[in-house]
């Protein structure tokens, strides 16, 4: 230990009760403070985006194929379209592409009792489409059982409308479509689960069932289906995996593709947006640890101005006097950000485990703060943490230079 790091570490950990012990105290908290907030807004900020997006994804897929319908609005049913083998399996060949599904959505009405509700019947032609959905399925329900003979006569329903409807798992309400010559189709239909997204626009307007049922009650072939699905190994690859399908030589050229932040802009808008309030928010404690930082080294060095003068008077550089209030502001910075760090991440852990932060799901989709924490941003935290104190710091240290020594001893 050279003789600026003893000097600051006898100051650092000096019991008196000074106005710079203070001081020193209150840097400390501002700085644990500083920390935990940015850590805690960037792992919930990580949580919400990743939670919303993948609810989006799960139900629309990272990419759509279907026909061309530029008016066309985001909720709404499909001009059908005929099953194409050849582009399908040149899609699921794809490096960046998991699985494809069919599916086909058709306008009907749902009747339970008195009560009647409109919805979008979202059909699929094997199970193997709702992998993506499983994690929205209520306890006491299933998915659809699909037979080769005949269509399935099941839907699953989401929560809102079953509570809307008065339905429940096993209840056989009637539905109807409304066919081409005007006239009304009707069937009876076992509802076999429940199903909740939390995102109100879905909730509200799909139920989800056989594609066949679809195809019986609406005179569709065996061959029509509403589009395709498409989900990747990599959802930050969505636009460049939906260009090089459009642009296929075997694609129609009456469809398109979209990708999921296209069939809905406003959500993903709307996440750009919390993450920029997010980024604000980090930028406003970063101006106030800067400032904490040099009004606390200001007066440190004021403090010591007598110390200074005698470490001069004995010829110390004005560098290692430097030094010693650069050591100091060291120890207060590590000790501040080590708190910060572990109090942010146990504030983490324990919302992962109890979710003691509520939100309000009809405006934020989730009921319950999602937290990811990444542990580069926690690192790029605390290392931003540091360079920008070691920057800021410097410039007050410069004060040292100015003191005249005579000057300093003399001053009470």
């Amino acid at each position: 230990m050279n003789l600026s790091q003893f000097i600051a570490s006898r100051i650092a950990f000096n019991q008196e009760k000074t106005f710079s012990r203070f001081i020193i105290r209150l840097s400390i908290i501002a700085t644990v403070i500083s920390v935990a907030a940015m850590i805690i807004t960037l792992s919930f900020v990580n949580g919400f985006q990743e939670t919303v997006s993948n609810k989006v994804f799960s139900f629309l897929g990272h990419i759509r194929i279907q026909y061309r319908q530029p008016m066309r609005a985001s909720i709404a049913e499909e001009i059908p379209i005929e099953k194409n083998d050849k582009l399908f399996q040149t899609v699921r060949r794809m490096p960046d592409v998991s699985s494809v599904h069919s599916f086909g959505t058709k306008s009907m009405f749902i009747k339970a009792g008195a009560e009647i509700d409109g919805l979008l019947l979202k059909g699929f032609e094997d199970s193997s489409a709702f992998i993506h959905l499983n994690g929205f399925l209520q306890k006491g329900g299933r998915w659809v059982n699909f037979n080769d003979s005949s269509y399935a006569r099941e839907l699953v329903l989401s929560q809102h409308t079953a509570n809307v409807l008065q339905l429940k798992v096993n209840d056989r309400p009637f539905i109807y479509f409304l066919r081409p010559d005007g006239s009304l189709r009707p069937d009876r239909v076992t509802i076999v689960g429940i199903y909740k997204t939390g995102i109100g626009e879905y909730d509200k307007a799909f139920a989800l069932g056989d594609i066949k049922l679809i195809r019986q009650l609406n005179g569709w072939s065996e061959k029509e289906i509403g589009g395709y699905e498409i989900f990747l190994k990599d959802y930050r690859q969505m636009g460049n995996t939906s260009a090089a399908i459009y642009d296929g030589e075997n694609f129609p050229s009456l469809w398109e593709t979209k990708t999921a932040t296209e069939i809905n802009p406003s959500i993903f808008d709307w996440l750009k947006i919390v993450s920029y309030n997010g980024i604000i928010l980090i930028v406003i404690v970063t101006v106030i640890v800067v400032i904490n930082f040099i009004t606390c080294l200001i007066i440190l060095v004021l403090e010591r101005v007598r110390m200074i003068g005698i470490l001069k008077a004995i010829g110390t550089s004005d560098w290692s006097i430097q030094k010693i209030f650069l050591y100091h502001s060291a120890l207060i910075t590590l000790t501040g950000i080590l708190l910060g760090t572990i109090i942010s991440v146990l504030f983490l852990w324990v919302q992962m485990k109890t979710g003691f932060v509520k939100l309000k799901e009809a405006e934020y989709y989730m009921d319950t703060a999602a937290v990811r924490i990444d542990p580069v941003q926690v690192l790029s935290v605390i290392a931003g943490t540091l360079l920008i104190s070691f920057i800021v710091l410097i410039i007050p240290s410069l004060l040292v230079r100015k003191i005249q020594p005579i000057k300093a001893i003399r001053f009470h």
